[in-house]
């Protein structure tokens, strides 16, 4: 079956699309949606089968931090152990492409989770993405689309359907995206460590 593509509008998502891509994040689909740091893959929190295809897309190794991606900060504390300090840190950087690892708590699937028991959470500044969240009601597990042996994000959703329309159930076209991952900031620690530098500025965190 090949997966579909809905057009939603990047600054005001036409609820009736946002309501079906939901349903289909629900019944257990794979989506590629769009974010502030290029296109995601997406799936429900519980849905182990479709975390498997994002990983058999991806070819992701075995300890590879997935990410929650957040509507706000009123999820953090179910999914993260948060210091004061490190809530200071995430409250004042987001929205921005940022994703913050952080120690996870027992709500998070263990199949989620890295040796060092971590989750990466992140609260991206796209109006797409946060109508899907809020309409989900719970965050969605990603990571960013980018293809096997490739360095940078996949920013063209025709091209994005053309490749994966049989891998996916839904390409949701949100328009032409940059190509530049998430910066990773590590807040495991007493002080953060960047992890990747990526689309979101390093200086508030070095």
């Amino acid at each position: 079956m090949s997966g579909q593509m809905f057009y939603i509008h990047p600054d005001n998502p036409q609820e009736r699309l946002i309501k079906q891509a939901v349903e289909i994040v629900k019944k257990g689909g794979v989506i590629v949606y769009p974010t502030d740091s290029g296109y995601a893959l997406g799936c429900a929190i519980g849905e182990k089968h479709a975390m498997d295809k994002i990983v058999a897309i991806r070819r992701l190794p075995e300890n590879h931090n997935f990410t929650l991606v957040c509507s706000d900060l009123s999820e953090l504390s179910t999914y993260a152990l948060v210091t004061n300090q490190s809530y200071r840190l995430i409250k004042n950087n987001v929205p921005n492409p940022y994703t913050f690892i952080l120690p996870a708590t027992k709500d998070v699937p263990r199949r989620l989770l890295t040796k060092r028991k971590t989750i990466g959470i992140r609260v991206p500044d796209n109006a797409i993405a946060l109508a899907l969240i809020s309409a989900l009601g719970e965050p969605i597990l990603s990571c960013s689309l980018m293809l096997p042996n490739e360095e940078i994000t996949q920013s063209d959703p025709d091209e994005i359907h053309d490749y994966l329309a049989h891998q996916v159930d839904l390409v949701i076209h949100g328009g032409y995206l940059g190509q530049s991952p998430t910066t990773v900031i590590d807040l495991t620690q007493d002080s953060p460590e960047i992890i990747r530098v990526g689309s979101g500025d390093p200086t508030p965190f070095e």
